[in-house]
């Protein structure tokens, strides 16, 4: 990989969750670039209007499962639809404040789902997790 830092996406509906990920995200100094959606639908057209701009894609998705419009759980569904080979390899990890197990076991299967993280993510988990998407890359 060419890059030493990642492009992330990050879904959720909290504006507040939203600003603490955001700085911790900076926080670990591996993120390159951070784009905000409030909604999986946002997500997925964010995805879609990006799928021939390999600059643009995140190379990782942090995605909530609770939210307004399109919830996570829809997200991943449609996500599944997506058919660029650069969207195809995009590690999702879900971040939630569920720790319904039926929610966990749910998300084992799509394929794109590499972890569940039960909120708060904090900035050490964060960079596990980007740390673990640069060895994949």
């Amino acid at each position: 990989m060419s890059r030493t830092k990642l492009n992330v996406l990050l879904v959720d509906d909290d504006s507040i969750y939203q600003f603490i990920a955001r700085k911790t995200l900076e926080a670990t100094g591996l993120a390159a670039k951070i784009n905000v959606c409030s909604n999986g639908e946002e997500a997925y057209r964010f995805l879609e209007d990006n799928q021939e701009n390999v600059n643009e894609l995140p190379d990782v998705i942090l995605l909530d499962v609770n939210m307004p419009v399109m919830n996570g759980w829809e997200f991943l569904h449609a996500f599944k639809n997506l058919q660029s080979p650069a969207i195809k390899h995009i590690p999702i990890f879900l971040v939630t404040s569920s720790v319904n197990d039926a929610d966990i076991n749910y998300s084992q299967q799509f394929s794109n789902v590499q972890d569940y993280i039960v909120k708060p993510l904090v900035k050490e988990k964060l960079c596990v997790i980007l740390n673990s998407v640069f060895v994949h890359h």
